[in-house]
């Protein structure tokens, strides 16, 4: 009887060291008593060190390298003109005035608008029922009767409407006007 009643115990308690081994290496627990091998710290360091250096590649600055104060800046900027000057008739980069020419890649494509060096030369001249913002538009009568966009001021209305093209249109919040 005694003899049977060993047997039990040894085999739960060889069942508990079997359950610890599967759940150290279903959770990766550290076991306080020395069974944890030296073999298991080198298969856990090789189950994890493909994933981790993976992110810490995926999360370096050689592969994302941070947006410049100076570029969010000049987006902001360009935004805020964008506001100031374009959204009447170009909201979210539609057109209310004339629907085949919106600020969408698309349609800059088909009118062969679609380079940041276009998109300035149209916003400083005009062109169709589009009128200029340049400082020295002319003629007259193809230009802005409201006021008037420094070189600068198109250069970067040129940038953001060509930025905003590739990716879509997307939402762009400005900080203050």
């Amino acid at each position: 009887m005694q003899l049977a009643s060993v047997a039990p115990s040894s085999a739960s308690s060889l069942s508990k060291q079997v359950l610890q081994r599967k759940r150290f290496k279903i959770l990766g627990e550290h076991e306080s008593n020395s069974n944890f091998h030296k073999e298991d710290k080198v298969k856990l360091l090789r189950f994890l060190a493909p994933p981790f250096v993976a992110a810490v590649i995926a999360l370096s600055p050689i592969s994302n390298p941070p947006v410049s104060v100076g570029q969010t800046l000049d987006v902001q900027k360009g935004a805020t003109l964008f506001r100031r000057a374009c959204i009447g008739c170009h909201d979210a980069g539609g057109n209310i005035i004339q629907p085949g020419a919106t600020l969408f890649l698309k349609d800059l494509q088909r009118n062969g608008v679609d380079t940041e060096e276009e998109i300035y030369r149209v916003t400083y001249y005009g062109k169709g029922r589009m009128p200029g913002f340049g400082e020295n538009c002319t003629p007259r009568g193809q230009c802005t009767f409201g006021a008037r966009l420094q070189e600068d001021e198109i250069k970067l209305l040129a940038q953001f409407v060509k930025s905003q093209a590739d990716q879509g249109w997307p939402k762009i919040e400005t900080q203050g006007d």
